[in-house]
């Protein structure tokens, strides 16, 4: 009985743990460059009352044995970096990679940090910077006066200043790539920090070692599907509920056993 009460409270506390990770998806549903992520569980040791393979005679051996699990555990949460949906703005700034990859983006810190979120601004010194002012690396300086800038797919940024029809190449948009990336460290602020599990970054120039190609004018939308993610909610409300009934049906089996004469 008291095997049956522990597994279930695992159970509850990894449906628990797995709604919360819903919730955070649908919460960001419509965060530019967020990706989605699910949880993934393992199952305890095993009490083995009788292994597999006993001897039940001088000829014979037991086929199978009897082993009870003692619960689940979450063994961690995946991310998922499928592609989301790209949504035109007609910002010259805005930039998207379609295929893998992420943009870097230098913290104030000197650490290196990534992102999918290419929301790109323009600083006052005319530098491109994300949402918190984070400069984009290598950092790329628009000169002053600029009137037009393009950004082609393999990332090369140029511009014409005003009084002149010359097109100047200004920078070159490198794309990061990782052999994990779902290793990568979460910061929050739609960024990623390269971690052990992320393995070293790599760095080349957009459609190039299998990363993709840069699009200006778009973003690219949250990859969570909003109807999945109320599946997967309403899936984990009922395993829940069903653990609890464990634990009422096994303190119903104890108390039953307790009043016994």
């Amino acid at each position: 009985m008291f095997r049956a009460l522990s597994s279930a409270a695992t159970g509850m506390s990894a449906q628990e743990l797995r709604v919360s990770v819903i919730s955070n998806n649908l919460a960001n549903v419509n965060t530019t460059g967020f990706k989605k992520s699910r949880a993934e569980f393992q199952d305890l040791l095993y009490d083995k009352i009788v292994t597999s393979g006993n001897l039940t005679s001088d000829q014979t051996r037991a086929p199978v044995g009897i082993e009870i699990g003692q619960g689940v555990r979450t063994s961690g949460t995946v991310r998922e970096f499928s592609l989301g949906d790209l949504r035109e703005t007609g910002h010259n700034l805005d930039l998207a990679i379609d295929g893998d990859g992420l943009f870097q983006i230098q913290l104030p810190d000197g650490r290196m940090a990534y992102t999918r979120d290419g929301a790109f601004k323009m600083s006052p010194e005319g530098q491109l910077v994300n949402n918190d002012g984070y400069a984009l690396e290598p950092s790329i300086v628009l000169p002053s006066l600029t009137n037009r800038l393009q950004i082609s797919k393999d990332g090369t940024v140029s511009a014409t200043t005003s009084g002149s029809t010359e097109v100047r190449e200004v920078a070159k948009i490198q794309i990061v790539n990782f052999m994990n990336p779902s290793g990568l460290e979460t910061m929050g602020g739609n960024l990623f920090l390269q971690s052990p599990a992320s393995g070293e970054p790599i760095v080349t120039n957009a459609g190039q070692e299998g990363t993709g190609f840069i699009l200006a004018g778009y973003v690219e939308s949250s990859n969570v599907k909003v109807i999945e993610e109320m599946v997967n909610m309403i899936s984990a409300q009922r395993a829940y509920e069903t653990n609890s009934r464990i634990i009422k049906a096994a303190d119903q089996m104890m108390r039953t056993t307790s009043q016994l004469k």
